[in-house]
């Protein structure tokens, strides 16, 4: 069986899905990495919303795809830019996700760590700003998750300087119970935090991050970073206390990141490691064994996939992503919060699909291949 898919230029072509899965089960923990996946979101399809309502979610189906993530052995790091925040998903909603996904990781023992920022304001004084971060921590160590402080569109409008950046995190570090992840979102994710840590110079707003770090001893697990820059981050690692992991946020690097060399290796929290999540648990085993070939012949193909999906505008990533979760039969519909299923062309959609089933991840190929052309019937392309 073929099924016609749409390319770049528009036009139709024959591709022949593929037949069998990729066979992966469930391991054991982890062991010389830890892996964070950033999990999306449900909507709930039935909810009579808008673009500007407050965001509708399927609770069921979101919690059971962390379950799905937790079986592999995979962290969850939740209410990231990968649950929509700032882009469908609320505060209110994400405090909910928050507290549902923390009482689910306690009743299967998974991992879990939650984004704290300040999406409830849109703007203000340092004071304000300082207030909404406290807010957010607090929701988060009450749920009883590690906090990951998020970068903040309200800060990066407010701040006159790298002054202003020490000040609100080392506040927010010094009361923080647990040490957190600090994670360093680059605009290419989101426009609006250019000039994040206060210079545009990024070696000089480096700086000012690993001043943060340095001020504040046994406060921070780790940092996130999402530059998609790779030379930068393995500098930026090699700077970084002995107790502070690195937490790859490059999705376009990845492989090489995490796999590491004698000179040290990063640890992960991606958002492509939402649709290749049992894949990236297979090949961690690999590492966990020192098995560095093993693991990269895994994950080294999935590349090509993961750079079609964070393609500019990057911040559009989640369309692809709940796409293939669908596509996977983790979802009923391919509907998302804030109505952005749109964000994508069907041309992009199609090759979403044919590269993610090149690699086998669709648990049930036959349902992949149904829903795709579902899908392309309502675009008017007949099989």
């Amino acid at each position: 069986m073929t099924i016609r898919l749409p390319d770049a230029q528009g036009e139709l072509r024959a591709y022949e899905p593929r037949a069998e899965p990729l066979r992966i089960t469930p391991g054991a923990p982890f062991t010389s990495r830890t892996v964070f996946s950033a999990a999306h979101v449900v909507a709930d399809p039935y909810a009579d919303v808008s673009p500007d309502s407050p965001a509708a979610v399927d609770w069921d189906a979101t919690l059971a795809f962390r379950r799905h993530l937790w079986s592999h052995g995979l962290g969850v790091a939740e209410a990231m830019d990968t649950a929509q925040r700032g882009m469908g998903l609320d505060w209110a909603g994400a405090a909910e996700l928050i507290r549902r996904s923390a009482a689910e990781a306690r009743s299967v023992g998974g991992r879990i760590a939650c984004g704290a920022g300040t999406d409830q304001i849109t703007g203000g004084s340092l004071t304000k700003i300082r207030a909404a971060y406290e807010e957010q921590l607090a929701v988060v160590e009450e749920a009883g998750a590690q906090p990951i402080l998020m970068a903040s569109r309200a800060l990066a409008a407010a701040a006159r300087g790298p002054e202003d950046y020490l000040e609100i995190y080392g506040h927010l570090l010094r009361q923080s119970a647990e040490p957190v992840i600090l994670h360093w979102l680059g605009p290419v994710f989101d426009p609006a935090l250019q000039g994040y840590w206060g210079p545009d110079d990024l070696d000089a707003a480096t700086q000012v991050f690993l001043e943060v770090i340095a001020g504040h001893p046994g406060k921070v697990d780790g940092i996130k970073v999402s530059l998609l820059d790779a030379r930068r981050e393995i500098g930026l690692r090699r700077r970084l206390p002995r107790d502070v992991r690195c937490y790859t946020g490059d999705d376009f690097h990845y492989p090489e990141l995490i796999a590491g060399n004698d000179q040290g290796f990063s640890h992960a929290l991606l958002g492509i490691f939402d649709p290749l999540g049992p894949l990236a648990a297979e090949a961690v085993r690999h590492l966990d064994t020192g098995d560095v070939a093993g693991f990269r012949s895994l994950l080294d193909p999935t590349v090509e996939l993961s750079r079609h999906l964070f393609q500019a505008p990057t911040r559009f990533y989640k369309t692809g992503v709940v796409f293939l979760a669908w596509l996977a039969g983790h979802q009923a519909h391919f509907t998302m919060v804030g109505g952005l299923q749109s964000a994508r062309s069907l041309p992009h959609l199609a090759r979403a699909y044919e590269l993610a089933d090149g690699l086998g991840l669709f648990p049930d190929p036959d349902l992949a291949e149904e829903r795709m052309k579902n899908l392309l019937s309502l675009y008017g392309v007949t099989q």
